[in-house]
Protein backbone atom coordinates (compact mmCIF):
# COMPACT_ATOMS: atom_id res chain seq x y z
CA UNK A 1 0.00 0.00 0.00
CA UNK A 2 1.05 3.41 -1.04
CA UNK A 3 2.51 5.38 2.27
CA UNK A 4 -0.17 8.29 3.28
CA UNK A 5 1.94 11.43 4.02
CA UNK A 6 0.49 13.92 5.87
CA UNK A 7 1.13 16.76 3.20
CA UNK A 8 1.63 16.98 -0.44
CA UNK A 9 2.03 19.75 -2.33
CA UNK A 10 2.04 20.05 -6.02
CA UNK A 11 4.57 22.44 -7.44
CA UNK A 12 8.14 23.06 -6.78
CA UNK A 13 7.62 26.72 -7.23
CA UNK A 14 8.59 29.63 -4.49
CA UNK A 15 5.18 29.17 -3.00
CA UNK A 16 5.25 25.04 -2.80
CA UNK A 17 8.86 25.40 -1.31
CA UNK A 18 7.89 27.58 1.10
CA UNK A 19 4.80 25.39 2.04
CA UNK A 20 7.18 22.27 2.01
CA UNK A 21 9.45 23.87 4.05
CA UNK A 22 6.02 24.80 7.10
CA UNK A 23 5.39 21.87 6.79
CA UNK A 24 8.50 20.05 7.82
CA UNK A 25 9.14 22.43 10.49
CA UNK A 26 6.02 21.09 11.58
CA UNK A 27 7.27 18.06 11.72
CA UNK A 28 5.03 16.50 9.53
CA UNK A 29 5.86 14.14 6.59
CA UNK A 30 5.86 16.28 3.70
CA UNK A 31 6.17 15.21 0.01
CA UNK A 32 6.74 17.77 -2.48
CA UNK A 33 5.63 16.50 -6.44
CA UNK A 34 7.40 18.38 -9.38
CA UNK A 35 6.98 17.29 -13.45
CA UNK A 36 9.72 20.00 -14.38
CA UNK A 37 12.63 22.10 -12.83
CA UNK A 38 12.25 23.79 -9.53
CA UNK A 39 11.03 27.57 -9.68
CA UNK A 40 7.99 27.69 -11.79
CA UNK A 41 7.76 31.30 -13.48
CA UNK A 42 10.67 32.59 -11.25
CA UNK A 43 12.77 29.72 -12.84
CA UNK A 44 12.89 32.00 -16.03
CA UNK A 45 13.71 35.26 -14.29
CA UNK A 46 17.21 37.00 -14.78
CA UNK A 47 17.21 39.47 -12.06
CA UNK A 48 15.82 40.06 -8.80
CA UNK A 49 15.32 43.36 -7.27
CA UNK A 50 12.30 43.17 -4.77
CA UNK A 51 12.74 40.20 -2.70
CA UNK A 52 13.32 40.97 1.13
CA UNK A 53 16.92 39.62 1.97
CA UNK A 54 18.03 38.10 -1.34
CA UNK A 55 21.41 38.83 -2.59
CA UNK A 56 22.53 42.54 -2.94
CA UNK A 57 25.35 41.71 -4.89
CA UNK A 58 22.93 40.09 -7.84
CA UNK A 59 20.49 37.90 -7.55
CA UNK A 60 18.81 35.58 -10.05
CA UNK A 61 15.05 33.21 -9.92
CA UNK A 62 17.03 29.97 -10.21
CA UNK A 63 19.98 31.10 -7.54
CA UNK A 64 16.92 32.24 -5.07
CA UNK A 65 14.77 29.24 -6.01
CA UNK A 66 18.00 26.86 -5.44
CA UNK A 67 18.28 27.91 -1.60
CA UNK A 68 14.52 27.45 -0.99
CA UNK A 69 14.97 23.79 -2.38
CA UNK A 70 17.96 23.17 -0.17
CA UNK A 71 15.70 24.63 2.64
CA UNK A 72 12.97 22.30 2.25
CA UNK A 73 14.88 19.88 2.36
CA UNK A 74 16.87 20.38 5.55
CA UNK A 75 13.47 19.84 7.45
CA UNK A 76 12.79 16.51 5.56
CA UNK A 77 10.91 17.49 2.58
CA UNK A 78 10.44 14.51 -0.06
CA UNK A 79 10.68 14.89 -3.57
CA UNK A 80 8.79 13.42 -6.55
CA UNK A 81 9.50 13.96 -9.74
CA UNK A 82 6.39 13.02 -11.64
CA UNK A 83 3.71 14.43 -13.63
CA UNK A 84 -0.33 14.17 -12.46
CA UNK A 85 -2.54 13.00 -14.29
CA UNK A 86 -5.43 12.75 -12.10
CA UNK A 87 -6.76 13.21 -8.56
CA UNK A 88 -9.89 11.75 -6.14
CA UNK A 89 -10.05 14.54 -3.46
CA UNK A 90 -13.64 13.42 -2.32
CA UNK A 91 -12.45 11.20 0.83
CA UNK A 92 -10.22 11.94 3.78
CA UNK A 93 -7.58 10.74 2.02
CA UNK A 94 -6.27 12.10 -1.16
CA UNK A 95 -4.93 10.38 -4.17
CA UNK A 96 -3.07 11.64 -6.96
CA UNK A 97 -2.00 9.35 -9.78
CA UNK A 98 0.81 9.92 -11.76
CA UNK A 99 2.91 8.96 -14.68
CA UNK A 100 5.16 7.18 -12.56
CA UNK A 101 3.14 6.28 -9.25
CA UNK A 102 0.31 7.34 -7.34
CA UNK A 103 0.47 9.19 -3.70
CA UNK A 104 -1.63 9.42 -0.81
CA UNK A 105 -1.84 12.45 1.34
CA UNK A 106 -4.17 13.75 4.60
CA UNK A 107 -3.84 17.28 3.00
CA UNK A 108 -3.26 18.82 -0.64
CA UNK A 109 -1.70 21.86 -1.19
CA UNK A 110 -1.98 23.17 -5.12
CA UNK A 111 0.90 24.96 -6.00
CA UNK A 112 0.60 24.41 -10.08
CA UNK A 113 1.55 28.13 -10.84
CA UNK A 114 1.10 29.66 -14.29
CA UNK A 115 2.27 29.18 -17.76
CA UNK A 116 2.95 32.43 -20.05
CA UNK A 117 -0.11 33.30 -22.16
CA UNK A 118 0.55 33.25 -26.06
CA UNK A 119 1.09 36.44 -27.70
CA UNK A 120 -2.41 35.74 -29.55
CA UNK A 121 -0.91 35.94 -33.46
CA UNK A 122 -1.25 33.98 -36.62
CA UNK A 123 1.33 31.18 -36.94
CA UNK A 124 2.59 31.69 -33.50
CA UNK A 125 2.54 28.26 -32.40
CA UNK A 126 4.82 27.03 -35.90
CA UNK A 127 7.67 29.28 -35.31
CA UNK A 128 7.62 28.17 -31.43
CA UNK A 129 11.00 27.12 -30.58
CA UNK A 130 12.20 28.80 -34.22
CA UNK A 131 12.24 32.42 -32.98
CA UNK A 132 9.38 32.96 -30.87
CA UNK A 133 9.88 32.46 -27.34
CA UNK A 134 8.50 33.33 -23.87
CA UNK A 135 11.78 32.78 -22.04
CA UNK A 136 14.86 35.41 -22.12
CA UNK A 137 16.72 33.44 -19.92
CA UNK A 138 16.40 30.51 -21.92
CA UNK A 139 16.76 31.96 -25.33
CA UNK A 140 18.11 35.22 -25.63
CA UNK A 141 21.95 33.52 -26.46
CA UNK A 142 20.46 32.38 -29.46
CA UNK A 143 19.73 36.35 -30.98
CA UNK A 144 23.33 37.54 -29.93
CA UNK A 145 23.47 40.73 -32.20
CA UNK A 146 20.25 40.02 -33.26
CA UNK A 147 17.07 42.37 -33.47
CA UNK A 148 14.58 41.14 -31.46
CA UNK A 149 10.82 42.14 -30.44
CA UNK A 150 9.19 41.73 -26.80
CA UNK A 151 5.63 42.07 -26.46
CA UNK A 152 3.52 43.31 -23.39
CA UNK A 153 3.92 46.30 -21.11
CA UNK A 154 3.70 44.95 -17.56
CA UNK A 155 6.85 44.09 -15.18
CA UNK A 156 7.72 41.34 -17.11
CA UNK A 157 8.17 42.35 -20.27
CA UNK A 158 9.97 45.19 -19.60
CA UNK A 159 12.50 43.21 -17.43
CA UNK A 160 12.77 40.84 -19.87
CA UNK A 161 13.41 43.65 -22.25
CA UNK A 162 16.12 44.90 -20.19
CA UNK A 163 17.90 41.79 -19.68
CA UNK A 164 17.90 41.17 -23.85
CA UNK A 165 19.83 44.32 -24.62
CA UNK A 166 23.00 42.04 -22.96
CA UNK A 167 22.28 39.63 -26.17
CA UNK A 168 20.30 41.31 -28.50
CA UNK A 169 21.94 44.57 -30.76
CA UNK A 170 18.52 46.04 -30.38
CA UNK A 171 15.25 45.61 -28.41
CA UNK A 172 11.70 46.82 -29.48
CA UNK A 173 8.84 46.99 -27.17
CA UNK A 174 5.47 46.68 -28.74
CA UNK A 175 2.31 47.68 -26.53
CA UNK A 176 -1.17 47.48 -27.42
CA UNK A 177 -1.18 50.81 -25.46
CA UNK A 178 0.56 54.09 -25.37
CA UNK A 179 1.88 54.02 -21.92
CA UNK A 180 3.78 50.74 -19.89
CA UNK A 181 1.89 49.05 -17.09
CA UNK A 182 4.99 48.46 -15.53
CA UNK A 183 6.53 49.45 -12.20
CA UNK A 184 8.04 52.94 -12.84
CA UNK A 185 11.52 51.81 -11.47
CA UNK A 186 11.74 49.80 -14.00
CA UNK A 187 10.20 51.93 -17.02
CA UNK A 188 12.89 54.95 -15.92
CA UNK A 189 15.35 52.15 -16.70
CA UNK A 190 13.76 51.19 -20.22
CA UNK A 191 13.51 54.51 -21.17
CA UNK A 192 16.83 55.59 -20.23
CA UNK A 193 18.86 52.22 -22.08
CA UNK A 194 19.88 53.23 -26.02
CA UNK A 195 18.87 50.09 -26.91
CA UNK A 196 15.91 50.00 -26.48
CA UNK A 197 12.93 50.90 -28.65
CA UNK A 198 9.23 51.27 -28.17
CA UNK A 199 6.75 50.97 -31.23
CA UNK A 200 3.35 51.78 -29.29
CA UNK A 201 -0.71 51.34 -30.13
CA UNK A 202 0.44 48.03 -31.72
CA UNK A 203 0.01 44.30 -31.67
CA UNK A 204 1.69 41.69 -33.21
CA UNK A 205 -1.07 40.27 -36.19
CA UNK A 206 1.16 37.43 -38.13
CA UNK A 207 4.77 35.65 -38.22
CA UNK A 208 6.21 34.02 -41.13
CA UNK A 209 9.26 33.31 -42.88
CA UNK A 210 10.68 29.74 -44.00
CA UNK A 211 12.85 27.49 -41.32
CA UNK A 212 13.07 30.88 -38.95
CA UNK A 213 11.60 33.64 -37.84
CA UNK A 214 12.38 36.30 -40.73
CA UNK A 215 9.02 38.51 -40.99
CA UNK A 216 5.60 39.69 -39.14
CA UNK A 217 2.78 42.10 -39.67
CA UNK A 218 1.96 44.46 -37.00
CA UNK A 219 -1.37 46.74 -36.43
CA UNK A 220 -1.95 49.94 -35.32
CA UNK A 221 -4.58 49.76 -32.86
CA UNK A 222 -5.55 53.10 -33.47
CA UNK A 223 -5.52 53.78 -37.23
CA UNK A 224 -5.66 49.84 -38.06
CA UNK A 225 -2.20 50.60 -40.08
CA UNK A 226 -0.67 47.26 -41.33
CA UNK A 227 2.76 46.98 -41.28
CA UNK A 228 5.07 44.49 -42.53
CA UNK A 229 8.50 43.75 -41.12
CA UNK A 230 11.55 41.68 -42.08
CA UNK A 231 14.42 40.63 -40.58
CA UNK A 232 17.96 42.00 -42.04
CA UNK A 233 19.10 40.44 -44.98
CA UNK A 234 22.31 40.16 -43.54
CA UNK A 235 20.99 38.28 -39.71
CA UNK A 236 18.03 36.16 -42.00
CA UNK A 237 16.04 36.09 -38.47
CA UNK A 238 15.09 38.01 -35.71
CA UNK A 239 13.53 37.35 -32.42
CA UNK A 240 10.03 37.39 -30.58
CA UNK A 241 9.42 37.13 -27.22
CA UNK A 242 6.26 37.45 -25.59
CA UNK A 243 5.45 38.64 -21.86
CA UNK A 244 1.75 39.04 -22.19
CA UNK A 245 0.45 37.53 -18.78
CA UNK A 246 -0.45 33.92 -17.53
CA UNK A 247 -2.60 31.19 -17.73
CA UNK A 248 -2.99 29.25 -14.51
CA UNK A 249 -2.21 25.53 -14.39
CA UNK A 250 -5.62 24.11 -13.20
CA UNK A 251 -6.93 21.95 -15.32
CA UNK A 252 -6.16 18.91 -13.27
CA UNK A 253 -9.02 20.26 -10.71
CA UNK A 254 -11.53 21.47 -13.29
CA UNK A 255 -15.19 20.81 -11.81
CA UNK A 256 -13.64 19.68 -8.72
CA UNK A 257 -12.87 22.82 -6.99
CA UNK A 258 -14.56 26.75 -7.49
CA UNK A 259 -12.88 28.41 -9.94
CA UNK A 260 -12.97 31.96 -11.83
CA UNK A 261 -11.18 31.89 -15.31
CA UNK A 262 -9.30 29.42 -14.16
CA UNK A 263 -7.93 30.60 -11.02
CA UNK A 264 -8.55 28.72 -8.10
CA UNK A 265 -10.70 30.56 -5.49
CA UNK A 266 -9.84 30.37 -1.79
CA UNK A 267 -10.01 32.36 1.71
CA UNK A 268 -7.71 34.19 3.19
CA UNK A 269 -6.46 31.04 4.50
CA UNK A 270 -5.55 29.27 1.24
CA UNK A 271 -8.39 27.24 1.92
CA UNK A 272 -10.93 25.91 -1.17
CA UNK A 273 -13.58 24.74 -1.79
CA UNK A 274 -12.84 21.29 -0.65
CA UNK A 275 -11.45 20.15 2.68
CA UNK A 276 -7.99 19.50 2.62
CA UNK A 277 -7.29 21.16 -0.27
CA UNK A 278 -5.35 24.30 -0.36
CA UNK A 279 -3.84 26.08 -2.89
CA UNK A 280 -1.01 28.86 -2.75
CA UNK A 281 0.52 31.22 -5.29
CA UNK A 282 -0.01 32.26 -9.12
CA UNK A 283 -2.48 29.28 -9.64
CA UNK A 284 -5.16 30.89 -7.13
CA UNK A 285 -7.08 34.18 -7.60
CA UNK A 286 -5.03 37.25 -6.14
CA UNK A 287 -4.18 40.83 -6.95
CA UNK A 288 -0.36 40.70 -7.22
CA UNK A 289 1.35 37.82 -8.37
CA UNK A 290 4.88 38.16 -6.97
CA UNK A 291 7.50 35.69 -4.97
CA UNK A 292 6.88 37.13 -1.99
CA UNK A 293 3.31 36.93 -2.17
CA UNK A 294 3.49 33.10 -3.28
CA UNK A 295 5.79 32.28 -0.39
CA UNK A 296 3.38 33.96 2.18
CA UNK A 297 0.59 32.02 0.14
CA UNK A 298 2.94 28.90 0.86
CA UNK A 299 3.55 29.54 4.32
CA UNK A 300 -0.24 30.14 4.94
CA UNK A 301 -1.65 27.22 3.29
CA UNK A 302 1.15 24.84 4.74
CA UNK A 303 -0.16 26.04 8.56
CA UNK A 304 -3.73 25.66 7.58
CA UNK A 305 -3.62 22.22 6.56
CA UNK A 306 -1.41 21.41 9.81
CA UNK A 307 -4.55 22.73 11.50
CA UNK A 308 -6.62 20.69 9.49
CA UNK A 309 -4.86 17.48 10.17
CA UNK A 310 -4.60 18.11 13.77
CA UNK A 311 -8.66 18.30 14.00
CA UNK A 312 -8.26 14.83 11.80
CA UNK A 313 -6.16 12.94 14.74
Amino acid sequence: MSRIYDMIVLGAGPAGLTAGLYGGRGRRSVLIIEKGQDGGQIATTSELENYPGQLLEGETGPSLVARMAEQAAKFGCERASDEIKAVDLAGEIKKLTGSKGEYLCKALIIATGAHPRLIGCKNEEEFRGRGVSYCATCDAAFFEGLQVYVVGGGDAAVEEALYLTKFARRVTIIHRRDELRAAKSIQEKAFANPNIDFMWDTVVESVGGEELLSRMTVKNTKTGEITAIEADAEDGIFGLFGFVGLLPDSDLFSGMINMENGYILTDEDMRTSLPGVFAAGDVRKKSIRQVITAAADGAIAAMQAEHYISNME
